[in-house]
This record gives C-alpha cells, structure tokens and sequence, in this order.
C-alpha cells in the first residue's frame, strides 16, 4: 500500500500551482485558493474581508491567484507547489 505522498519527489508538494491559482483568481473572494493550499486562516481572512466589504475584497484573492501563477507559493506544510 503507497500513500499519495510517494508519487511525488520528497519536499514537493500534491497540491499543483496552476489549480491554486486559477482558483485565485476565479473563486479568490471566498479564500478557496487558499483553502486548496491548506492556508485555512488567510482562506477565512479572505472570505470575511470580501464580506465587510460588500465584495470589494475579492479582489485580493484574485491578485494572491495571479501571484501564485508567476511565483508559485507553498502548501500548508510548508512545501512548494508542484508545477
């Protein structure tokens, strides 16, 4: 029996760039980029901010989207991204 984990080179994470960052962009006000990262606290951070501010904020989830795309990010453990 493998775990996911053995798929993938040591110190790489399962958690793929381009899906974290199209969901950035597309879904960026509700935090869920970060929440697939494994960020839950800025995924929160982001869907209350979008909130107070009657949506104004979601602009900030689409802006973390983009920036994952062009610098990657890590996961919640620390981890790079996996292109």
């Amino acid at each position: 029996m493998s775990t996911p984990y053995q798929q993938y080179p040591q110190g790489v994470s399962d958690k793929s760039k381009m899906v974290a960052g199209i969901l950035g962009i597309l879904l960026g006000g509700f935090g869920v980029g970060r929440f697939y990262m494994g960020h839950t606290k800025i995924g929160v951070l982001q869907l209350v901010v979008t909130l107070v501010t009657c949506g104004f904020g979601a602009l900030w989830g689409t802006i973390d989207g983009i920036l994952i795309l062009v610098n990657g990010g890590v996961d919640g453990q620390g981890r790079p991204l996996r292109d």
